[in-house]
């Protein structure tokens, strides 16, 4: 999926340092990242029962708790929400327990759980918000919007008779106005390029795959597969499985797999997944909780499809979780290379527990340990600021850019199977350190992402240039477009009219950035998604760093050696 876009179904947003990104992790990160379920176990609604190991505490804080709320709602001056009270309460009571342990009430429980879906209803539609108009970006290839002929660019004015466009509408509040149930009828009115009378689309709606491989493809090479994983949802292994063993038969020998950005999702996918690489029966993860009742221990146990070839992970800040266990099983377990910069450090499990007015509670009951012994779950005493301002503090320190600022305790090296050295204290470090590309890492380039400029530049370069781009393959496109230095300064010159003011400085340094971004967005809406990440390799030195790990790989698993961090 296209990480600048949004379907109708949410979409988890791509690494980066964006305010997008940041207002994203204050509320949606501890419900995804808490998404991570022990093979989806539900316990059900659970009413009032005191502790075992300290009864008499908890039930008079229960009762303290209900008694004042019940004077408030009776007593206090004003009219109040009781309801709304005790969710702010429930949330705030969470908070002093672990950044992960989350409170999630009945109305935000579908969205929440829209994460985890492999398929919706819908028109199948990726769109954007540029200046508070829902502009599509692309339809999905088979969906009812394509069959109807919508094409990128066009700009959605109403849907049902509702305005949409100028609105200052949420994506939450378009999503729920083009999704509804399969088979039913939405009338979309929009307007497109170079005409002047709107046009009406009726759509049907249809069941439409939400993947969660974002790319599947055999390199340039013949022989080096590349799999993207953006998160583990209900349909991941099988999309993996089906990716893997297509790129076998078309003579994959060495593989990628890219777990960049991946926030989680259910552990279980994940764990199959590290068995299609793990022979034998051999430790995957196991957990750690509070007595016996959620000690959990997974091991290898079938004949996996990928269990000898060449196979390199890629990790970033971004990746957490199931995705932390997957790459720490394959690193303990001396089956892969891990590459790029230090994991998130989420391993917290929660377990999902219904309340009786459909609200869920995401308890913390257990930690995730790699085989080696590793704790993955970095830690959070300081409270949920400070947990949250992790990952600023990191770039801080330098981390994301030279692997000498990154500093272990003695007491947190593991070892491998193989003897390899591997450290804990907080996510996955990798074998091999790639630092972040410095060229984008300045105030301009951030506020040319934050503000949708170059995505809606690059829609409008689709449509300046549709009519050739339609005469020309993607390998043609791959090879000749460009774009040049007059569209950058007009790309300059349209974002300083939206308050950007141009730097010339920091724009000539993060120019090959620019560059390739634009060419990948044009190639997304001209030939699809699998253009878009095509062209992003170019300039991918993670991918580049780990096509170059992959022929060491097996030997440096087989003989234990490590890159001495």
């Amino acid at each position: 999926m296209n990480p600048a876009s949004r379907p109708e179904a949410p979409a988890v947003p791509a690494s980066g340092s964006s305010a997008t990104r940041r207002a994203w992790a204050r509320w949606r990160q501890p419900i995804l990242l808490g998404a991570a379920l022990l093979s989806g176990v539900l316990l059900g609604s659970n009413p009032f029962r005191p502790s075992d190991q300290n009864p008499d505490a908890t039930a008079r804080g229960y009762l303290k708790f209900k008694e004042i709320l019940s004077y408030v709602d009776r007593e206090y001056v004003d009219s109040v929400n009781a309801e709304e009270l005790s969710d702010y309460a429930i949330k705030r009571l969470l908070e002093r327990l672990d950044p992960h342990s989350v409170y999630i009430p009945a109305k935000e429980q579908q969205q929440a759980a829209a994460f985890l879906q492999s398929d919706y209803d819908g028109v199948g539609v990726e769109f954007n918000m540029f200046r508070d108009t829902v502009t599509v970006v692309a339809p999905l290839s088979g969906g009812p919007a394509e069959q109807a002929g919508m094409q990128p660019g066009d700009r959605v004015l109403a849907v049902d008779g509702q305005n949409v466009s100028g609105q200052h509408l949420s994506n939450d509040q378009v999503f729920a106005r083009l999704r509804g149930p399969r088979g039913s009828a939405v009338r979309i009115l929009l307007l497109r390029r170079g005409q002047s009378r709107p046009l009406i689309f009726t759509l049907t709606r249809n069941r439409i795959p939400n993947a969660s491989v974002d790319v599947a493809a055999l390199l340039p090479d013949g022989q080096t597969g590349y799999i993207k994983i953006s998160r583990f949802a209900a349909g991941t292994y099988e999309e993996f499985k089906e990716a893997l063993g297509r790129l076998r038969r078309e003579g994959m020998t060495k593989l990628v797999l890219d777990l960049r950005g991946n926030p989680g999702g259910y552990l279980d996918r994940a764990t199959r997944i590290a068995d299609e690489f793990i022979s034998g029966t051999r430790k995957i993860v196991y957990t750690d909780g509070k007595g016996d009742q959620y000690d959990t221990q997974t091991f290898s146990r079938v004949a996996g499809e990928f269990e000898d070839g060449p196979l390199v992970v890629i990790v970033d800040e971004g990746s957490a979780s199931a995705s932390e266990v997957l790459a720490g099983a394959l690193q303990d377990q001396d089956r892969a290379l891990v590459v790029g910069r230090r994991s998130f450090g989420k391993g917290l499990v929660q377990q999902p527990i219904t309340l009786n007015d459909g609200s869920e509670l995401r308890l913390t009951i257990a930690r995730y340990y790699t085989p080696s012994g590793r704790s993955i779950q970095k830690p959070y005493r300081d409270g949920v600021a400070a947990y949250d301002r992790d990952i600023q503090e990191r770039y801080a320190r330098g981390e994301a850019f030279h692997a000498d600022s990154v500093h272990f305790a003695p007491k947190l090296r593991f070892r491998t199977a193989h003897g390899r050295t591997v450290y804990g204290g907080g996510g996955i470090m990798p074998d091999v350190f790639v630092p972040r590309d410095s060229t984008t890492q300045n105030r301009y380039f951030a506020r040319l992402q934050g503000s949708n400029l170059v995505r809606e530049f690059a829609l409008t370069l689709y449509q300046e240039h549709r009519t050739e781009l339609e005469q020309i393959t993607f390998e043609q496109y791959l090879r000749t477009f460009e774009v040049s230095a007059i569209q950058l300064q007009a790309l300059a010159g349209r974002a300083a009219q939206e308050g950007v003011r141009t730097n010339a400085a920091a724009l000539e340094r993060c120019t090959p950035a620019l560059r390739n971004q634009l060419k990948a967005l044009v190639a997304r809406s001209a030939y699809g998604k699998d253009a878009y990440y095509a062209v992003l390799r170019e300039q991918d030195h993670e991918l580049k760093q780990a096509m170059i790990s992959l022929q060491e790989a097996n030997s440096r698993l087989a003989l234990g050696e490590t890159n001495g961090q």
